[in-house]
């Protein structure tokens, strides 16, 4: 239901009286069906959209309460810098902020220090995304746990979001983070009920149905490189069979040495990786990040070529997973598809996938995800990065919203209203035009 949910509608009859290409790209807007039509445009500045009269479903009763706004007007900038200053000067009144280091530092203007602006943290209940650096597993040197573990250790998400995030993230542990599908602590009798077959047709160890949930690692966010992780790290790649050689550089039985690159097409993610670079490095590890073009980047991630060792990705979720979770996990698409880059096959796996595929109710789909991603962080084929549990929004004080905010979603355009009052106070004192 969800994924026929989520598919557009788009009107034959004038998709065909148009002759419409849906590849090119154009101004001749589709016909909708939606609360709200095209009111007025100015091509890369602004977009005003209007309240529809005849929208279908006005008086539903789910729609109650929603799509309170007669205009919606969106202002377009060139660069975040103009669109901050933009903000400040009130040309627009209402602001999802997206970067960390402009929420920690650049809402100190006179608007927020009186109220006029509002800044806000409202909670986020949205399924968290599942980003993460993935392992190739075609790789010989990832196979082996131990490593992918070690080099998992040497990621200090803690001083990362404390240094370079302004404590605004939260460190992803599960795939289904902020859902009740996410696993937790030991596994439930219902999860055993499902586990167990797999242990007994040795496709599991029988220590998935004792152990916790594989967290991720916890770091010290005072310093770059958490000593307690690096000794833990070393014993893991000296049990692997990489030693230490006189150069500083790890090596196996043959004297390959060990080493990883990280591929990266974001230049975002520099001040991010470099230091799990150099934390690699102290564990021996020849580490590198390079940087590439998305037609570079395509070329090597995507299949059939593979080349990569890792890179930033997203183990893929969803509220109601189904079919869609074999693109990102089966083995059948271990080589050849995009959304399993890692390149796991794992026939566990392949079972569980089928048990999330024929729940029949919601209570069995929980249980069966709850499984499903106990074994997945066990193979531990990412490292989790982070996600935000709450939206930073500013916004000028002329609105209204529900006291209780909507679990899924921010809801700026759907759930919350103008306020005439508010609005006239501050036109009163000219801090709105």
């Amino acid at each position: 239901p969800a994924m026929a949910g989520g598919i557009t509608v788009i009107s034959k009859a004038d998709y065909e009286a148009k002759s419409r290409d849906l590849e090119a790209s154009s101004l001749d807007f589709f016909l909708g069906t939606g609360p709200y039509v095209l009111d007025s445009m100015k091509v890369g500045q602004q977009i005003i959209y209007k309240r529809n009269p005849d929208y279908w479903g006005n008086n539903h009763p789910l729609n109650v309460g929603t799509n309170n706004f007669d205009r919606i007007r969106i202002e377009y900038f060139g660069d975040p810098t103009a669109a901050m200053e933009g903000f400040k000067a009130g040309v627009y009144t209402f602001r999802n902020e997206n970067s960390s280091k402009q929420w920690a530092t650049a809402y100190d203007f006179p608007a927020v220090k009186d109220g006029t602006v509002k800044k806000e943290l409202i909670p986020n209940g949205n399924i968290a995304s599942g980003q993460a650096f993935l392992f190739n597993l075609r790789r010989e040197k990832f196979q082996d746990i131990r490593v992918r573990e070690a080099i998992g250790l040497m990621f200090n998400f803690e001083w990362t979001n404390k240094t370079l995030f302004y404590d605004l993230y939260a460190r992803i542990n599960s795939i289904w983070d902020n859902t009740q599908m996410a696993a937790t602590g030991k596994p439930t009798p219902a999860e055993v009920a499902i586990l167990q077959p797999l242990v007994d047709q040795g496709l599991l160890p029988a220590t998935i149905l004792t152990d916790e949930a594989i967290m991720a690692p916890t770091s010290d966010e005072g310093s770059q490189l958490t000593r307690g992780n690096l000794r833990k790290a070393s014993k893991l790649l000296d049990e692997a069979g990489w030693a230490v050689g006189a150069d500083g550089i790890r090596k196996n039985a043959k004297g390959e040495r060990l080493t990883v690159e990280f591929l990266e097409t974001q230049a975002a993610f520099e001040r991010i990786i470099n230091p799990y670079v150099e934390n690699l490095k102290a564990l021996g590890v020849d580490a590198k990040l390079t940087m590439v073009d998305d037609a570079q980047y395509a070329n090597r991630a995507d299949p059939p070529n593979f080349d990569f060792d890792i890179i930033s990705g997203a183990a893929i979720n969803a509220y109601e997973p189904g079919a869609d979770m074999k693109q990102g996990y089966a083995s059948a698409t271990a080589n050849n598809s995009t959304r399993n880059r890692m390149g796991l096959a794992n026939p566990a796996v392949d079972k569980l996938l089928d048990v999330v595929m024929a729940a029949k109710t919601r209570a069995d789909l929980d249980v069966a995800t709850q499984a499903l991603d106990r074994v997945l962080r066990s193979i531990r084929f990412w490292v989790p990065e982070w996600y935000k549990n709450s939206y930073t929004v500013a916004y000028y004080d002329i609105f209204g919203r529900p006291a209780t905010p909507a679990t899924y979603v921010l809801g700026e355009t759907t759930l919350w209203w103008y306020d005439a009052d508010k609005a006239a106070k501050l036109k009163a004192s000219g801090a709105l035009r």
